[in-house]
């Protein structure tokens, strides 16, 4: 079974990608070249990716002391991706882009993250240097960003410590003023980093000839205090090794040491570091060609943006990165399903059931004949296609919000705002449960090693984390993003849904289903003011999870039937059958879901919250 027909059906027949060509920026593209990225990837994937992923798995990263060593298919694997020109596919040609729309870039890497998640596509890398694209100075942007792009670098982004995962207030990383001049760097201001980043995804590795980490540090006031908060936190380029103003190398390696590797439950392809930043394992002389007097210990970088503006130069790194996970949790849903289906076809077991009870001496049937293997089927081809429908769209939200007409390109910033909570944490929440359904259905096969199944499900539990909890995600859905500029981008989803509900009840084979997304969509409304009715913060986001749960059924319930009508207006064939089929159970058995999860946040009910400690 392909992904191919999927990723064409959504991209040309749902969200009509190739509009996007009478835009300029887009003016030279076609269908044609779209398919041809679109051959590209999937051939990479299928050829460099999907072949090692168990053996990503089973030899995991280690350290011999003085580099980490990784399979030989992971350095195959990036250098195949990077030689794509994939790293820089949305860039501007005059950079060595191809100016791909995002929705197309977005397409492409499914076929990787399918292929083998732990491997890795570049996404760290892609979105360190579009942060740089963004807030860093021009030579910023020559130095690291081009080198990232064309695949002499690679990115990370260092953000937590041992003692703060998400609570990046408390942060405790210190950047000090590396002597006299330090402003005028050609690289930028440039300071000396002390501290420790737990977590760090791809912070080790001989796969490029440099790393750049895009580190957030606290520079102390003029009494050597830390201000308290996130309002302290800078934003700070820091090389592992250091470079001279053209981006070559200088030969001295900047003091950042690997204090050790994670070893994880999943993306085991993936090294996961604890890295100290100035401990004085690698003592440096100073800035960007090497040569200058540094005004002490500590790990050379530089300021990128406004000091104490560091959080805010994050998030746009932060946002992109919500995203690819939130893509990378809905193709392990896939993956999950494409195996588990395969077998359920292949697989013979039991009898069918008739009035006369079973017939033992009838011959086995294909364990997809049966009604519960069937069910959990559908929920997981529901689960996983129904997110890569959402992440496309947020996509396609992406480019309008870059070459849209003003008013537009408002509207889709609004709009992803609201919606980037959900592209984050449905897809890790839901198509980690069809992975787990895609063990059930392999039975007692599906939690041993000789299938993948169970790597697929190891690998997603990490998303769930990834980039901000579920309880995370929960409030700043609730607490942010469906309160700001006045409610305006929960009324523009809700203009979108009532849209799509109004086309829909249009016609009788989804009328219920209309119907029922606009019970949902008012619920959701009427809970969100029901939560903010005390004013009271510790009230309304008790239950915030719950309110995500909801808020996201309700999205995916509008996505299915926005794409059941684009189905419905296909020809006739099997993948229109079964795209039907998975709108009508996900409004079947999963949008009811949705009472019991607001009924909490709507009651503002504190059985969670108001527990004491000592009755637990």
């Amino acid at each position: 079974m392909s992904l191919r027909p999927t990723i064409d059906f959504l991209l040309n027949d749902w969200l009509s990608v190739e509009r996007l060509n009478q835009r300029e920026r887009f003016a030279d593209h076609s269908r044609e070249t779209f398919d041809a990225v679109l051959d590209t990837c999937e051939r990479i994937a299928r050829e460099k990716y999907a072949p090692f992923n168990r053996v990503v798995d089973t030899q995991e990263p280690h350290f011999d002391g003085e580099k980490v060593i990784l399979p030989q298919a992971t350095h195959d694997a990036q250098k195949a991706y990077a030689e794509s020109g994939m790293l820089s596919a949305a860039q501007d040609y005059d950079i060595g882009g191809m100016q791909l729309p995002y929705t197309v870039e977005a397409a492409a890497n499914a076929f990787f993250a399918m292929a083998s998640v732990s491997i890795g596509s570049g996404m760290l890398t892609t979105g360190n240097a579009n942060l740089l694209m963004k807030h860093g100075t021009e030579a910023q942007k020559r130095v690291f960003a081009l080198n990232e792009f064309g695949g002499r670098f690679s990115g990370t982004m260092c953000l937590s410590e041992p003692q703060a995962g998400s609570s990046l207030s408390d942060v405790a990383t210190r950047a000090v003023p590396d002597g006299e001049g330090f402003e005028t760097d050609p690289l930028g201001p440039r300071y000396r980093l002390k501290g420790n980043k737990m977590w760090i995804s791809a912070g080790e590795h001989e796969l490029t000839e440099n790393i750049i980490h895009l580190v957030l540090a606290k520079i102390p006031d003029a009494h050597g205090k830390l201000v308290p908060g996130t309002r302290g936190i800078s934003l700070f380029i820091v090389p592992k090794k250091l470079v001279d103003t053209e981006g070559q190398l200088t030969g001295e390696r900047n003091d950042v040491a690997l204090a050790g590797l994670n070893h994880k439950c999943g993306w085991r392809g993936t090294t996961n570091t604890l890295l100290n930043f100035g401990e004085g394992k690698y003592p440096v002389r100073g800035g960007a060609g090497g040569g200058l007097d540094g005004a002490g210990a500590g790990a050379v970088g530089y300021l990128v943006g406004e000091p104490g503006k560091g959080l805010y130069c994050m998030f746009h790194m932060m946002n992109e990165a919500r995203i690819g996970v939130g893509l990378a949790a809905t193709m392990l849903g896939m993956a999950g399903y494409h195996a588990s289906l395969d077998y359920a076809k292949n697989r013979p077991q039991g009898r069918p059931i008739s009035s006369g009870g079973k017939d033992a001496a009838a011959p086995q049937v294909r364990i997809i004949e049966h009604a519960d293997v069937k069910r959990m089927l559908l929920a997981q081809k529901s689960y996983a296609e129904g997110a890569l429908a959402l992440e496309l769209y947020c996509a396609r939200l992406v480019d309008e919000q870059h070459t849209g007409a003003p008013e537009a390109a408002d509207d889709a910033r609004l709009l992803l705002e609201v919606l980037t909570p959900i592209a984050k944490s449905w897809p890790s929440e839901w198509c980690l449960e069809a992975n787990s359904l895609a063990i059930q259905v392999h039975g007692g096969y599906g939690y041993t090693r000789d299938f993948p199944v169970e790597q697929y499900w190891r690998d997603n539990r990490l998303n769930m984390i990834h980039e901000g909890t579920h309880g995370i995600q929960g409030m700043d859905l609730l607490g942010r993003k469906v309160l700001m500029e006045n409610g305006k981008g929960l009324q523009l989803l809700a203009g979108r849904v009532n849209a799509t509900i109004e086309r829909a009840i249009q016609i009788p084979e989804f009328a219920a289903h209309a119907s029922a997304l606009g019970q949902a969509l008012q619920a959701v409304g009427a809970t969100t003011k029901a939560a903010w009715a005390t004013a009271n913060p510790t009230e309304a986001l008790a239950n915030a999870v719950p309110y995500l749960q909801a808020f996201g059924h309700t999205v995916l319930a509008w996505v299915w039937l926005d794409v059941a009508l684009a189905a419905h207006a296909a020809a006739d064939s099997s993948a229109r059958t079964g795209r039907l089929a998975a709108a009508r159970f996900f409004f079947h058995y999963e949008l009811p879901k949705i009472g019991a999860w607001l009924q909490v946040v709507r009651e503002r009910d504190l059985t969670c919250a108001g527990l004491a400690e000592d009755a637990f």
